[in-house]
């Protein structure tokens, strides 16, 4: 990869990671990781910070059978009410239905598109 390429790849991700700490729904743990990934480009921790930033999206991503099966129980209508954990449990399964593997709020969107180009990067880091 020449270094045209190689500064396209991380405009790429650094786009991605700015779109994942912005979006409202963004845990805090995840937009710190995120924050961390950005300020390390150029600096030669950049494979360090990523493989933590993607520690983090796989134990924060929601996957959508996980999003059906927790907006269909108790706790979430008690948490959310009822109206909106049965508004959000239909939206998920019509998410599933339509071959969506993780939820679709910000956050989540946004991770999703760090995940498919996980391979690119760790080949390139």
């Amino acid at each position: 990869m020449d270094k045209l390429e190689m500064q396209e790849l991380y405009i790429d991700i650094k786009q991605k990671a700015e779109e994942l700490v912005n979006a409202p729904s963004c845990c805090q743990e995840l937009k710190e990781k995120g924050k961390e990934f950005i300020d390390s480009i150029g600096t030669g921790k950049e494979k360090e910070a990523a493989k933590a930033l993607f520690e983090e999206i796989e134990d924060d991503v929601m996957p959508v059978d996980a999003l059906v099966a927790f907006f269909s129980t108790k706790e979430a209508a008690e948490k959310f009410g009822v109206e909106t954990a049965e508004k959000i449990s239909a939206h998920a399964k019509e998410l599933k239905e339509n071959g969506a593997k993780y939820c679709d709020c910000a956050a989540c969107t946004a991770a999703a598109k760090l995940l498919d180009i996980k391979d690119r990067i760790f080949a390139k880091l």
